[in-house]
């Protein structure tokens, strides 16, 4: 970090500088499906990290994010709290492999079934004095 001190201001040339291509690639990934209107699962600690280069650099860049689940890791707590970001799942899970968001890709389809087949308050027969 030393080397880069002072360099670090722009999010993206301090992925440039200390990511990883893996990391590159993810941050590609999450940009590529907001432009494309298609909605992510953040899977633990690393992935995190990489999204919030976007946050960085524009904090509504993650908001068809949803952060699957609460890693173990040190530091994503906190990570996720500054993205503005509640974990889906918290179950202490460590092991990683895009686990936390196969979990909860099934709550994500249980949610949006019981969306899209709730009835409106004018389907139901609802008046205005019930609601």
């Amino acid at each position: 970090m030393a080397t880069h001190a002072g360099r670090l201001g722009d999010p993206f040339e301090a992925l440039r500088r200390v990511g990883g291509r893996e990391l590159a690639a993810i941050v590609g990934a999450v940009l590529a499906a907001r432009l494309g209107r298609v909605p992510v699962l953040l899977d633990g600690y690393v992935c995190t990290a990489a999204a919030a280069v976007l946050h960085a650099a524009e904090p509504t860049a993650l908001d068809h994010c949803l952060v699957a689940h609460l890693s173990t890791e040190p530091g994503h707590r906190r990570l996720v709290e500054r993205l503005d970001k509640r974990p889906l799942l918290d179950l202490d899970m460590r092991l990683g492999e895009g686990t936390g968001a196969t979990l909860a890709a099934g709550v994500v389809r249980a949610a949006v079934r019981a969306h899209s087949g709730m009835a409106t308050f004018d389907e139901a027969q609802i008046s205005d004095k019930e609601r």
